[in-house]
């Protein structure tokens, strides 16, 4: 069995690496747990205009390395581990790893993050990987001088598509909305409105993605008319939304309807010493400035959760 830390944060995105800076600098024995590389999606987003204090041409890859860096200059272990189960009930939570790992920690910080929602429209699954994304950051560069449709209208189907200008040679916006109806900050639409790269489709669907080998069109539906048609494309990206990472939390936190974890605003769970950061909470806005914060406020309430555990130990 490993020694007991004090504050284990599962996820290494925003949300993580910030509970790693308080805790470690609040000389709390921490460690964060994360498959693979640290960051999160924002390691997978390019340009990061809205981060404080960081000015224009910032990328999330080169923010969430400083995090990381700076997370570690205080102390914070980071160890590639994938988490398979969590044993939250008692005074010492154990937590599982796929390598056969048992770690042990008096609080634990919940900042599993959260993936693009897939559409399960006909030849999305089979094309994936193969003309189908959901990073523009990751895949855009494959598309230069090429036609690329993107289906959503939110802020990051907006901004990802005016990303994709850079490199495809034209961007097609599918939108189920009213002409000129975009979920959208009005920023981010009126950029888009006025890059030439960018088309738009309104009062529609996509129905299908076709391809042998490679994406290379789609089939499209007017909600108004119903009717079909097909367009030439070399890429589909996908910006629809997000679904919670916490299938394992299942019946050990409380979750709402759509598998996000209840917090209050110390960011406790209804579970005593463990709390949730980041994008896989429920919350009103998902971007790295509210995720950091959610992992600062997680800290900081474990350590005085820490205190008060100490305090009673003391007093009985």
């Amino acid at each position: 069995m490993s020694e007991v830390y004090d504050i284990i944060i599962i996820g290494g995105g925003p949300g993580g690496l910030s509970a790693g800076i308080y805790g470690s600098r609040s000389r709390l024995k921490t460690a964060i747990l994360q498959k693979g590389k640290p960051g999160g999606q924002a390691a997978r987003t390019e340009d990061l205009e809205n981060y404080p204090g960081f000015s224009r041409g910032t990328t999330g890859p080169a923010l969430m390395e400083a995090m990381e860096e700076h997370a570690r200059s205080f102390g914070t272990e980071i160890l590639s581990e994938e988490v398979v189960d969590l044993d939250l009930e008692g005074k010492i939570k154990l937590i599982k790893t796929k390598s056969g790992h048992e770690y042990q920690s008096r609080t634990v910080i919940l900042a599993p993050g959260a993936v693009p929602k897939s559409l399960e429209i006909k030849g999305e699954i089979p094309l994936r990987g193969k003309g189908v994304s959901y990073c523009a950051t990751c895949d855009a560069d494959f598309f230069e001088e090429l036609d690329v449709v993107v289906v959503g209208n939110g802020d990051a189907a907006v901004e990802e598509a005016i990303y994709l200008t850079k490199f495809a040679e034209t961007v097609t916006i599918i939108v189920r909305r009213e002409e000129g109806d975009l979920r959208c900050n009005k920023t981010s639409a009126e950029r888009a409105f006025s890059n030439p790269k960018i088309k738009w489709v309104w009062n529609s669907v996509l129905k299908e993605i076709k391809g042998n080998g490679l994406v290379d069109s789609v089939v499209i539906r007017n909600l108004k008319t119903g009717e079909l048609s097909v367009m030439k494309t070399n890429g589909v990206f996908f910006f629809v939304g997000t679904v919670p990472k916490t299938e394992m939390l299942k019946g050990k936190v409380d979750l709402n309807n759509q598998g996000y974890i209840i917090t209050n605003d110390l960011m406790e769970t209804s579970v005593s010493g463990v709390y949730a950061a980041g994008d896989a909470r429920v919350k009103f806005l998902r971007q790295v400035v509210t995720a950091a914060s959610d992992g600062a406020i997680a800290s900081v309430a474990a350590e005085k959760y820490l205190a008060e555990e100490e305090k009673l130990k003391k007093s009985s």
